[in-house]
């Protein structure tokens, strides 16, 4: 599900904890939040200190310690397509689609050599169906009574090995589903595990860029696949921050608090649906349920999504910021597979109409007084 979180470590580490400072050319941009300590995590000043590297630049947004983000999007038509005998279609309207996700990051070591940051998240995807889902559609009539959940935990390590090369890990575990009760966490079907793992190279304090992979639900499946990051600030105001293929993003600095934001995102989400009612798959000249497969109690719910987006991100005080985003999403699956038979068939196959979309942001970081007296701010 996700998205890398890499840039959450270089900023909460470095800031909380500040253990760098920081020397700046006059021909550079100007700076706050600083995203991490440029180029090196030494003190100024300080002789036969070894330089780190590490993947930020500068330019680029600030530090994110606690998140809280809610997402809507407008009525949008849905078709749904059985792909085998015994389930029926179904055409109608989503009313609501709305995310609400609540994240906090801290770091647990921090050291030049090596920094680690732990991140939890609980988020909840809620869907009302404007058609017969209530009441005749199995499959949606439980998504709109429970909603989709996830809680995750996760680790990522930032270990630089000298003044250019380093390497960044992430592993990530969660429960994710339609489980409405505790009672429901105490089995591993809802448990999703993924992973990233990047090398790269700081080129300049405004230049990093690795080649590595993602694997996990990015495209909607478990998928291994490759990834190249790429941080550039151009000048006093362009630069570009991406993970391709999962998300490419132009920004342009304002100021020092105000950044607008433009690219696209690949969203991917699994969850694991348990029905109520059984779904039985029938021989389509007997009518009789088909020998060999168990009638359908849990299916696999596979979503994946491409977002064009617009963002802007605001100070509000010194510590809280803002974050407003809007643009238009083209669901590319929302495809239902077998899960109780574990063959993986797919059962149904849904299209989302293509919505815009728009979300607002608070979030949490480190204060000025903090950075200045750290040295992390010219």
């Amino acid at each position: 599900m996700a998205l890398f979180f890499a840039y959450r470590f270089r900023l909460v580490a470095a800031a909380f904890l500040c253990i760098g400072g920081v020397a700046q050319a006059q021909d550079r941009p100007p700076v706050y939040p600083l995203a991490a300590p440029t180029g090196v995590d030494t003190i100024v000043g300080l002789p036969n200190r070894r330089l780190f590297a590490n993947p930020s630049v500068l330019g680029m947004g600030p530090s994110k310690g606690l998140i809280v983000r809610y997402e809507r999007m407008p009525r949008f038509g849905v078709k749904s397509e059985a792909q085998v005998v015994g389930i029926s279609n179904y055409s109608g309207e989503i009313d609501k689609n709305a995310r609400l996700s609540i994240k906090g990051y801290i770091p647990a070591w921090n050291r030049p050599h090596l920094k680690v940051v732990v991140g939890l998240a609980y988020e909840r995807e809620e869907f009302q169906f404007n058609g017969p889902a209530t009441t005749d559609y199995e499959l949606y009539r439980n998504i709109e009574d429970k909603g989709l959940k996830s809680i995750s935990s996760q680790v990522v390590v930032l270990r630089p090995v000298d003044d250019v090369h380093w390497y960044l890990a992430r592993v990530k575990g969660e429960l994710s589903g339609d489980y409405n009760a505790a009672t429901d966490l105490n089995t591993l079907d809802y448990f999703r595990f993924s992973a990233e793992a990047v090398y790269g190279w700081k080129r300049s304090a405004l230049f990093s860029w690795g080649l590595g992979f993602q694997y996990g639900y990015t495209f909607g499946r478990l998928s291994l696949y490759p990834a190249v990051l790429y941080n550039r600030t151009f000048n006093n105001r362009w630069g570009i921050e991406a993970l391709f293929p999962a998300r490419v993003t132009a920004r342009y600095n304002v100021s020092e608090s105000s950044i607008f934001y433009a690219g696209y995102t690949v969203d991917g989400y699994n969850y694991i649906i348990k029905l109520r009612n059984e779904l039985n798959r029938r021989d389509p000249n007997t009518g009789t349920p088909v020998l060999g497969k168990r009638a359908l109690s849990t299916l696999e719910l596979r979503e994946t999504e491409v977002k064009f987006r617009l963002r802007w991100e605001r100070e509000i005080f010194s510590f809280l910021w803002m974050g407003a985003e809007a643009g238009y999403r083209y669901n590319y699956a929302f495809d239902a597979f077998d899960r109780t038979n574990n063959d993986r068939e797919k059962i149904i196959d849904s299209k989302f109409n293509g919505a815009p979309y728009a979300s607002l942001e608070l979030f949490i970081t480190p204060p000025r007084k903090l950075l200045e007296k750290s040295g992390l701010r010219r």
